[in-house]
């Protein structure tokens, strides 16, 4: 296992392995603050509802889940509109299934695979088994920070047979730098940081607004909307991310007629095949709709 570990690093990526018998703590901690009341019950409804703590079938003796962070940039993707260029950016979390993390899947699997074991996807709460790992730990923010990386980066799970010989676990953890911080909660638009808790007010944050297929809240101030989904000024402003603020990776471009055809809501298979082949480059075309009522928002922000 140490070995696995090893070899991971070696590639600039770091992980953690733990046994599934960690998992039954993690659906309960979920389970309690839902029936606390800290957790908005649309967010739970429609979010973490979607975790699944059971082997797949194809893996049903698994034993052990990988938990890896892969360094991401943020997605830029530029919109021609009014014969000028309008750079969107897409938080590094939204970079989900890119080869960046296809070949951090495939290496760990050839790993695991010289040594006679298999790997399998796994929808599960990253974030928490980052943390309790001690791979990570949590901003003000509520978002996960490794060491290194910053928050620009990607987590990663699996499920594997391969038996876990220790357990590294803890209480999550909170970085030091945000007992005396307040640049996030200070920036955030909608005051979804607060002083009063630790946990993110996920119901006001713009990122759960951005991602439903709900109409926008007739609060939320149009001004706010920066990002194609999610929202990067509380991870922007983080002295966290000081050397890594500033790292992008230029992903394609959208003519202003294809621009159009988006922020006018043309249907998804109506597109032109050269759109449809751009659009399925950035692999969240499951959003679609979301996005072209965030992109109308943007294009009508910054052109205004």
């Amino acid at each position: 296992m140490e070995r696995l570990l090893n070899l991971i690093e070696e590639r600039g990526w770091k992980g953690r392995i733990v046994p599934v018998t960690r998992l039954p703590y993690i659906r309960e901690a979920i389970l309690s603050r839902y029936e606390q009341g800290l957790i908005d019950k649309k967010l739970y409804r429609e979010q973490l509802n979607f975790f699944s703590f059971d082997p797949p079938a194809d893996l049903s003796g698994a034993c052990s889940i990988f938990i890896l962070a892969a360094p991401t940039p943020q997605m830029r993707i530029i919109f021609y509109w009014n014969g000028r260029p309008v750079p969107v950016i897409l938080p590094p979390t939204y970079v989900s299934y890119t080869p960046r993390t296809g070949m951090v899947q495939a290496a760990l699997a050839d790993c695991l695979r010289s040594e006679g074991y298999q790997l399998a996807k796994a929808r599960l709460p990253l974030k928490t088994l980052a943390v309790c790992s001690g791979l990570a730990k949590y901003g003000r923010n509520n978002i996960c920070y490794v060491a290194g990386m910053g928050s620009f980066l990607q987590l990663i799970g699996a499920w594997s047979d391969m038996p876990c010989e220790s357990s590294p676990w803890q209480e999550p953890e909170t970085l030091d730098r945000c007992k005396s911080c307040r640049a996030c909660m200070q920036i955030c638009p909608t005051k979804a940081i607060t002083g009063d808790r630790f946990l993110l007010h996920a119901e006001l944050c713009l990122t759960f607004h951005n991602e439903s297929a709900d109409d926008f809240a007739s609060w939320i101030n149009p001004l706010w909307h920066h990002c194609l989904f999610g929202c990067m000024r509380c991870q922007t402003i983080c002295p966290e991310n000081r050397t890594v603020s500033d790292w992008f990776e230029d992903r394609v471009t959208f003519t202003e007629q294809e621009t159009a055809l988006l922020i006018h809501h043309v249907p998804f298979d109506k597109l032109p095949a050269e759109t449809i082949t751009k659009m399925k480059s950035l692999e969240i075309n499951e959003n679609y709709q979301s996005l072209c009522r965030n992109l109308s928002m943007i294009i009508n922000r910054k052109t205004a």
